[in-house]
């Protein structure tokens, strides 16, 4: 994917802090534009790193804003940060989405009797490169997790780097505790508790917490593919009383909201201007021991 690159805006760690995805050199959208399936089996997908593993900003792409760049949540005015929840630093894979995808909040799944979230579908990469912000990874699927979210369906799909060292021994759930013994318990926990620092019950999860196989993962991909081409069709409105998509984008034929590179839209994104990331509160680095919260 060598032609796509980052547009740096502000610095990390602050409210202004952007990350757009850039084609060739213009701005396109990190939700619409970047395809799902990076080739013709349709089994490798392109994944947007959102968080590097081990960090501790809580990163996303946008659903709020034109071409959706990637931007740290805010909660109650205040940037949002992760604890570190003994034994785990930060987030403990590389953290991310798969575009042309999109969890539809009118949607009460079937197995989770759960409606969707609102969001693309959200990726684990459990491969040995830690990523960085805006980076597009190959990857395969090897499974999912369906954590249930103050009511929502929140998949967390697991997968690989498809040039990691290990890709050619990873084909399926059970492959990975085989070859990473002990990362699916690790994975299960940390959605598990990872909110209780600030004060919140554990999350839930469907299927007791089981990770599903990759032919489940592969299910779940493709219907959120499916509901993402019913938003960016216009056969369900980008904008509605319980949520609201940023749909523009440059390169998904005959949608409706297909703009021109000459579009203000486009021309209203800012230019580059990286700067040195902001110092954090310490206590971001502090270790939190959950079991007796």
């Amino acid at each position: 994917m060598s032609a796509y690159s980052t547009r740096v805006i502000g610095a990390p760690n602050t409210l202004e802090h952007r990350v757009y995805i850039e084609k060739d050199g213009a701005p396109v959208s990190a939700f619409h534009d970047i395809p799902l399936y990076a080739n013709e089996a349709k089994n490798v997908y392109n994944m947007i790193v959102e968080i590097p593993r081990w960090s501790n900003a809580k990163l996303e792409i946008s659903k709020d804003e034109e071409f959706n760049p990637i931007k740290q949540d805010v909660k109650k005015g205040k940037l949002r940060f992760v604890r570190n929840c003994f034994p785990h630093k930060g987030y403990i894979w590389n953290y991310g989405a798969l575009p042309q995808t999109w969890e539809d909040p009118t949607h009460i799944d079937k197995d989770t009797n759960a409606r969707g979230d609102n969001d693309p579908l959200d990726v684990c990469e459990i491969g040995e490169q830690v990523g960085y912000t805006g980076q597009i990874k190959q990857v395969k699927a090897l499974g999912v997790m369906a954590l249930l979210d103050e009511g929502e369906t929140d998949w967390k799909v697991i997968v690989i780097d498809v040039k990691d060292p290990l890709a050619d021994q990873l084909n399926d759930i059970a492959d990975v505790e085989r070859v990473f013994p002990g990362l699916i318990d690790a994975t299960r926990d940390w959605f598990r508790i990872y909110k209780k620092p600030d004060g919140k019950p554990e999350n839930e999860f469907a299927f007791n917490g089981a990770a599903k196989d990759k032919a489940y993962a592969t299910k779940v991909i493709e219907e959120t593919n499916v509901a993402w081409k019913r938003l960016i069709s216009g056969e369900i409105p980008a904008k509605a009383e319980a949520y609201d998509v940023k749909v523009s984008n440059l390169h998904v034929q005959d949608s409706p909201h297909r703009v021109a590179a000459d579009h203000e839209v486009v021309k209203s994104i800012p230019a580059a201007s990286a700067k040195p990331a902001a110092p954090i509160d310490a206590s971001i680095d502090k270790w939190f021991f959950t079991s007796n919260m």
